[in-house]
């Protein structure tokens, strides 16, 4: 739980999230929409991985990023749990 408290913490890694909540990319299309470097980028994507918020898989010679749907649920379902 540290390490995804600690991946949400910061704001680049919640705007890549906003990224990936519309579509998988790869860490260069990332990197795109952001004034930073790619290897700052791919250390973000390393930290989110960490945490379990994102998964990524290859297709031909790039690998593709997308959100973990079930670290999200769980988080969700936690937090929740503070609302009774």
């Amino acid at each position: 739980m540290k390490d995804l408290f600690r991946a949400l913490n910061d704001e680049t890694r919640r705007e890549i999230l906003e990224l990936l909540k519309e579509q998988d990319m790869t860490a260069g299309e990332i990197a795109n929409h952001f004034h930073i470097s790619k290897p700052s980028i791919s250390h973000h994507l390393s930290l989110l991985k960490q945490a379990g918020l994102v998964v990524n898989y290859r297709n031909g010679q790039f690998i593709h990023y997308s959100l973990n749907m079930t670290v999200l649920d769980e988080l969700m379902s936690w937090l929740l749990g503070f609302k009774k």
